[in-house]
């Protein structure tokens, strides 16, 4: 049974704690850092394709002076001898391994690692269930962009059943006071998601002028075995385009977790609007995740 800390979720952490890693990541952005991970064994399992999240695990690691190893299921025994997770994750710590970071897409795949790892489990995105570095960089660039969240509007537009991104993100912005709008059709987004803090809205339109920011999802056309709802009606519906973006306040910012399609949940309008924030959010992923492994192997100051 594993003794460390690990990420699965935010609901890992306490507000002081992730007001902390926050910090350290600002620091982090303004200062070159320490070798504060030297000589620390750090394996990325991933059994999902990835760009965004798998390059920023691997930058923040060896910024911090960690000794990296990547795999991938094909490297594994798991995929044709039959051990399991768990053997696997014995096995590792057994060579001295001190962190995975593992992305999966079963829900609670994760969970399973941390339990039988004797090391630090950060979950780089398990099923629809969490995406808890995601979220942590969001919430960190809207802290930049905002200063203090408490009170702002942040509107979650797309097939939030299915993201793990939104789930995560949400979790932060109502620790830090955030009110969340979360807008798109029933079939992406049941009605049973409105709780206290988190109102639902069916009519994009209607929120356009009253939010401090817009959190772009993709459809993930790879979770459903037959799209519940043509291209056509949900551009029309739920795209961000020219007409949707003249109607946003000047202070307005628009962010997505990627990766976007252009011509489905935005169009190039987005990408030349003074308000994107995409190549911040990318940026500020990499400062996150070192904030984030520092906080876990080194502890809280």
């Amino acid at each position: 049974m594993r003794a460390r800390r690990s990420l699965i979720d935010l609901d890992d952490l306490s507000g002081d704690e992730l007001n902390d890693i926050l910090d350290r990541a600002a620091d982090f952005e303004d200062t070159e850092p320490a070798p504060l991970l030297k000589g620390v064994a750090t394996v990325n399992l991933f059994f999902e394709q990835s760009t965004r999240t798998f390059a920023s695990f691997n930058f923040a690691e060896l910024r911090l002076g960690a000794h990296v190893v990547n795999l991938t299921p094909g490297d594994m025994s798991l995929a044709t001898k039959g051990e399991t997770i768990e053997d696997t994750a014995l096995t590792l710590a057994a060579m001295g391994v001190r962190v995975l970071v593992v992305r999966h897409p079963e829900v609670g795949f994760a969970q399973r690692v941390a339990q039988a790892f004797d090391g630090h489990v950060v979950n780089a995105g398990d099923g629809a269930h969490a995406h808890p570095t995601q979220g942590l960089l969001d919430v960190f660039t809207l802290r930049e962009e905002f200063g203090s969240l408490e009170g702002r509007t942040i509107a979650f537009v797309g097939d939030i059943l299915h993201s793990r991104v939104a789930h995560s993100t949400i979790a932060g912005l109502q620790r830090l006071g955030a009110k969340i709008v979360l807008v798109g059709p029933e079939v992406f987004l049941p009605s049973e998601y409105a709780k206290p803090g988190i109102a639902l809205e069916r009519d994009f339109d209607a929120v356009l002028p009253a939010v401090d920011a817009i959190v772009l999802l993709r459809i993930q056309r790879e979770r459903f075995a037959a799209m519940p709802l043509s291209d056509a009606e949900y551009v029309a519906r739920y795209q961000l385009n020219a007409a949707r973006v003249a109607r946003l306040h000047e202070r307005t910012i628009v962010m997505h977790p990627g990766p976007y399609n252009r011509g489905m949940e935005l169009d190039d309008t987005v990408l030349e609007f003074a308000g994107w924030r995409y190549a911040k959010q990318v940026r500020n992923g990499v400062f996150v995740r070192m904030a984030v492994l520092d906080f876990l192997v080194n502890g809280s100051p």
